[in-house]
């Protein structure tokens, strides 16, 4: 029987394949692949007289295909370097495939693994407490739509490409947080080992050193590798740093005060001083102590592509992400950063807190873009630029296609947002050009807070900014020498903002009225109505527009394409396995130019609806609680049948409940730099209501309230044909005495 060109070009590159990516990890024998490549040769040469010779090519390489293709639907195609046992831990195992591992224990109570996958793949963490995901699970970023299984102490969910992934439980994104992070890498292109030529090699094991890199130096820390020290790249060029080794540092820093920001050697996990062409791709870098993290002086030329920065101490402050201290010209490309401080921070100089220090003029920071990454803090801010006494001027500055996972909750003198922009009273320069583009928000406080009496901030633009999930919980401000500020297409839960009042906006002290403007409506869609029960087919629909496609993210596991779909919810335990019943969907509208707009909706199901009240003839507006000045009850009207989730933002010791289901505030967050009081934080009950009056009680401690400028309490909405927005004052009654 004679093998059609197609067949043996399958043959080929079958072989290839095996070759490539190591015929080991398919299951192969080394005499059967041996054989493999003796057969290849007579194929290769080819005759009339080796044509059976060829049809045993084809059967037998057909059949390592059919074993590739087996190993891989078991998630076969999966690999891990091992972890040494100085910073091995056992806290979570992770199986992947048929592999299992422990974890690296990085910093704080954070963990982390990384490995390789070149196809989808099962995963498996197990905690080593049997009950560590009773309070339920949450699996970020959210557009990968992920909601595990559960099985007493481990959760399976699949993992269908390369990721970079945050595990917890529900709100536990703080510095004092268990955290556990998982790299699903692509295979390495690069195939370095001991032996290759020009190459600064760190193999797998524990290196107690620091490295100084030199003058064109190529470094490699391969998987497995721990460099027990700090990275120094100092007035050097066209330096080249890859593998997917890790650097753990541990400096002397004082950790009860900011002693972080000395630019020397061997003081942040990366320095760099007027270095130029730097390349660094792969490696993860931990930090335990209280030091900026990668710290770059007057350095261009830098890239970092798929780089891993996980830092965390005690102090919870002072582990910036990256600072540019003059300098830019930096690429940052599908990389992870958890910070303990602002992510991103463009200072032009810092050599300390002294008031000569800070008014000495600094150099310029311009461009720098980051892109498709992943990005997290405990505190403070994404993107800052400045200080109230600082001066320097920084210019283009980019953040696009990127997933902001956690944000600082509260306020240093001002809200922690997104981009902060903040020299006031004192600060002077240019900041202008910044563009915030494709930026899915997801734990997040303030969009923005740009603030500068002094010459100038210029042309700042966001758009299609959408925010995945809860609201917003401080307004946003212009202040100052400010123009030129554009929202367009930003979607932060209730449609596309078209005025300051819907972000919420103060515009004051001069700075000009922003400009709102759609390219798009947002993709907002609706559901069906009623009680929401388990297995009841639910409608959901956007309309359509030409030449849009349309993906949804149900919140439990399922997706779907289509303009009109009906979906189903098979139990009541929400997205987060919590119990609530409270699931978030999501919608992902993608255009003909591939760009994607999000829009997200909550949806409860349970049982059944709690009845209603229909008592008339109430006044309008709730009553304080006998004996408090802070808290509030009375009644809600809800217009129809259906699940919905209310929500009260407050800084206080706080509960919400709703015909007694009720719901406790999370531990209060301080703020810092003087700032008074505590983060706001959202407190949410999640309830299937029968259209009519419900009971609604808030009780709320004597600390300072941050969540309004009155004491009235700040309580939001959201139900069928209701996007989330705050209680009509006409739905909320009282009992008339």
């Amino acid at each position: 029987m004679f093998a059609s060109a197609r067949t043996m070009r399958l043959c080929e590159v079958s072989l290839f394949r095996l070759e490539m990516r190591g015929w080991r990890s398919y299951g192969v024998s080394a005499n059967l692949f041996k054989y493999f490549l003796q057969v290849r040769r007579l194929f290769r040469r080819g005759s009339d007289q080796t044509m059976r010779r060829k049809a045993a090519c084809v059967l037998l390489l057909s059949a390592a295909t059919a074993l590739c293709m087996a190993w891989n639907a078991a998630g076969g195609q999966v690999t891990f370097a091992s972890i040494p046992p100085e910073v091995s831990s056992t806290h979570f195992t992770v199986k992947i495939g048929h592999k299992s591992t422990p974890v690296v224990s990085a910093a704080s109570g954070y963990y982390l693994l990384n490995f390789d996958i070149s196809s989808p793949v099962q995963v498996t963490v197990t905690a080593s407490d049997p009950h560590y995901w009773d309070r339920g699970v949450e699996v970020q970023p959210m557009r990968f739509g992920i909601r595990p299984r559960r099985d007493g102490a481990s959760i399976t969910f699949p993992l269908e490409q390369p990721a970079k992934l945050t595990i917890t439980r529900p709100g536990e994104h703080y510095a004092d947080s268990e955290m556990l992070f998982l790299f699903a890498n692509k295979p390495e292109r690069y195939r370095i080992t001991a032996n290759t030529p020009g190459v600064r090699y760190y193999g797998p094991g524990v290196h107690r050193e620091n490295i100084d890199a030199h003058e064109g130096d190529n470094i490699y820390l391969a998987a497995g590798a721990v460099i027990m020290g700090a990275l120094n790249i100092w007035q050097v060029d066209n330096v080249h740093v890859s593998g997917l080794g890790m650097l753990l540092y541990n400096g002397p820093q004082d950790p009860d005060h900011d002693t972080g920001w000395m630019h020397k050697l061997n003081w942040h996990v990366i320095t760099m001083d007027s270095a130029h062409g730097i390349e660094i791709e792969g490696i993860t870098a931990v930090v335990r102590s209280r030091t900026w993290m990668i710290q770059m002086r007057d350095s261009r030329g830098v890239t970092f592509r798929n780089v891993k920065v996980v830092g965390g101490s005690p102090g919870n402050a002072n582990q910036d992400g990256m600072d540019w201290l003059g300098g830019g010209d930096t690429l940052v490309q599908d990389s992870f950063i958890r910070a303990a401080d602002d992510i991103f921070a463009m200072y032009g100089n810092w050599d300390g807190y002294t008031e000569e220090a800070l008014a000495t003029p600094g150099h310029e920071v311009s461009n720098i873009t980051i892109e498709s990454s992943v990005l997290s803090t405990s505190i403070s801010n994404v993107v800052r630029a400045n200080w109230p006494k600082k001066i320097f001027d920084s210019n283009h500055f980019t953040l696009r296609d990127s997933d902001v996972i956690h944000m600082g909750m509260g306020s240093c003198g001002v809200p922690f947002a997104l981009v902060e922009l903040w020299a006031d009273p004192a600060g002077k320069g240019l900041q202008s050009n910044y563009r915030i583009e494709d930026v899915r928000l997801e734990d997040w406080y303030s969009l923005v807070q740009l603030r500068q009496p002094n010459p100038a901030i210029r042309d700042v633009h966001f758009e299609n900014i959408s925010a995945m999930d809860g609201p917003g919980l401080a307004p946003s401000e212009l202040k100052g020498d400010v123009s030129g500020v554009t929202f367009r297409d930003v979607n932060l839960g209730a449609g596309n903002v078209r005025e300051d009042a819907n972000i919420p906006l103060q515009v004051m002290d001069g700075a000009a009225e922003p400009a709102y403007g759609h390219s798009a409506e947002a993709a907002d869609f609706s559901y069906t109505g009623g009680l929401i029960r388990p297995g009841r087919k639910v409608t959901f629909t956007v309309p359509a527009a030409i030449g849009v496609r349309y993906h949804w993210l149900f919140g439990d596991g399922a997706a779907a394409d289509g303009a009109v779909i009906q979906h189903s919810f098979a139990d009541a335990d929400g997205t987060l396995l919590d119990g609530t019943g409270r699931y978030r969907v999501l919608l992902a509208a993608t255009d003909a130019s591939g760009r994607t707009r999000w829009s997200s909706r909550t949806l409860v199901v349970r049982p059944s609806l709690m009845a209603a009240q229909t008592e008339e003839g109430m006044p309008q507006g709730l009553v304080k609680i006998a004996g408090s000045d802070a808290s509030y009850e009375g009644m809600v009207r809800i217009p129809a049948d259906g699940g919905y989730t209310l929500t009260l933002l407050t800084s206080t010791t706080a509960s919400l409940s709703v015909d007694g289901e009720r719901t406790q505030s999370g531990m209060l967050r301080p703020q810092v730099c003087g700032s008074k009081g505590a983060a706001v934080q959202a407190v949410r009950v999640s309830v299937a209501l029968a259209a009519g009056l419900h009971r609604v009680e808030i009780d709320r401690g004597p600390e300072i309230e941050n969540a309004a400028s009155s004491k009235e309490p700040v309580l939001l909405w959201e139900g069928p044909g209701m996007m989330r927005e705050p209680v009509s004052a006409s739905a909320l009654l009282h009992a008339a005495h």
